[in-house]
């Protein structure tokens, strides 16, 4: 028998505001069929000021948990992936640890933007499989809100709020369940493409998120297409074998030309982005979430996840379900 981390939940979370195309118009110089043309985006989700990454993240910890059949106290290792945290430190994965009133365990935060999903299931794996807990969660949640600059359309059009969680169990499997492979890269040069213009040790003040928006297209459909051949090829499979691919939300013509690219058709392709936007390092667990719970992922579907985000870093994961 082989040790792997298996998918034994799932949940998400948004906030209470919905905001539709329209709505935005009436604030920003664009209008429904703009955004709709360019990147596929009809509603995203905007949180109130009670609604925080924290908070979020453990409204979708909490229906991951009540999915595997867990409770709090079972939880060896809380990672939130995150790049608007509620405060500098402490991580928001321990505030998460508090609002759920979990015991003492281990409980930080991942910062890879877009991609920090999937690396931060790929460092819950790792510790999975060596005996550091028995059972994870790993959180992507964001309020990207915050950081947006209103008056930038090609940017506060683009982003949502939300979070998205799993639980992971290690368990000696036979039936080939669990996360097979995962890959990840990042290139710091191309930092100044999607970057965020603030900092603690820069300029003390949080900033706004910047983008050069045709520049990280054209490298967003070059790098996830190649990561994802990099994760098939590591566990043997050929992308014709792919039940679904649960990509990264950003825009819809990135999606799609990555799928064209590996001949996958969109019926095999689980699309949220028109109705959440790009949340960032939660888009990636809330499409999760939402496809088993809707019933198009089940028991024994093998799945592939992938994102790419600001650094630029990137990667994927290969999971039977």
């Amino acid at each position: 028998m082989t040790v792997r981390a298996i998918l034994a939940g799932t949940g998400s979370a948004l906030p209470r505001t919905r905001v539709s195309n329209a709505e935005l118009a009436a604030r920003v110089d664009t209008s429904d069929e703009w955004i709709v043309e360019r990147t596929g985006i009809r509603f995203r989700h905007i949180a109130e000021p009670d609604e925080t990454t924290a908070t979020l993240g453990a409204d979708a910890a909490r229906q991951a948990l009540a999915a595997a059949g867990l409770e709090p106290s079972d939880i060896g290792l809380i990672i939130v992936a995150t790049a608007t945290p509620d405060n500098t430190f402490p991580a928001s994965a321990t505030k998460v640890q508090a609002l759920l009133g979990a015991p003492d365990c281990i409980a930080f935060d991942v910062a890879a933007v877009c991609s920090g999903f999937l690396y931060a299931v790929s460092v819950a794996d790792s510790m999975l499989r060596t005996g550091a807990a028995k059972h994870a969660l790993v959180i992507g949640s964001e309020t990207f809100s915050r950081i947006l600059d209103w008056e930038d359309r090609t940017t506060c059009v683009l982003f949502g709020d939300g979070a998205g969680a799993v639980v992971l169990s290690a368990e000696d499997v036979e039936d080939g369940r669990g996360i097979l492979a995962t890959r990840l890269h990042a290139e710091g040069k191309y930092c100044d493409m999607l970057y965020v213009d603030g900092g603690p040790s820069t300029t003390g003040t949080v900033g706004h998120v910047r983008m050069q928006g045709r520049e990280v297209f054209r490298h967003a459909v070059t790098n996830l297409a190649s990561v994802l051949g990099e994760v098939m090829t590591d566990v043997g499979l050929s992308p014709d074998q792919i039940d679904w691919i649960v990509p990264h939300q950003a825009n819809k013509r990135i999606i799609d030309a990555t799928a064209k690219k590996l001949g996958l058709p969109p019926e095999r392709v689980v699309l949220t982005v028109d109705q959440h936007a790009n949340t960032s390092a939660a888009s990636v667990p809330l499409a999760l979430d939402l496809a088993v719970r809707d019933g198009r992922i089940k028991r024994g579907d093998l799945v592939v996840l992938e994102a790419m985000g600001g650094g630029f870093t990137w990667g994927a994961a290969v999971l039977r379900v």
